[in-house]
């Protein structure tokens, strides 16, 4: 696995590596496509941990063991990604932040204009900001 991390995970931010990362999940077959939008200081460690905790060396079956159910669509779909070909997700970098307060903030404001362009996003806050009205 850490191998395909050291070639899946790219930073189109055009930044120098400083802070939190913004960050999204595709298929390497569609990157233009995010499939799920996070956050992290360590980059190449929560790529490894959203692929161990997919646990892609278990029979085929729902992540029962994602203790949080609206947590388990990510790893389905890695799982599901896997079984096609035994493809892993691509990390794209979109942006670094100073702070966990901005970090918060891109990674919503992301998350929204991702559902606004109709991704089929994979993140809980997708659920709650999918059912909002926009305000503007």
């Amino acid at each position: 696995m850490g191998q395909h991390v050291d070639r899946e995970l790219y930073d189109d931010s055009r930044l120098a590596p400083a802070g939190i990362a913004i960050y999204s999940l595709a298929d390497p077959r569609e990157l233009l496509l995010s499939r799920y939008i996070g956050q992290t200081a360590a980059p190449r460690r929560r790529f490894l941990q959203h692929l161990r905790t997919a646990r892609l060396w278990l029979p085929e079956e729902r992540p029962w063991w994602v203790p949080q159910p609206k947590l388990r669509p990510l790893y389905e779909w890695i799982r599901e990604l896997h079984a096609d070909g035994e493809r892993l997700p691509t990390m794209i970098i979109h942006s670094w932040v100073p702070t966990p307060k901005a970090a918060r903030l891109a990674e919503r404001s992301r998350i929204f204009d991702s559902l606004a362009s109709q991704m089929p996003l994979l993140n809980v806050e997708s659920e709650i900001l999918g059912n909002q009205l926009p305000l503007i």
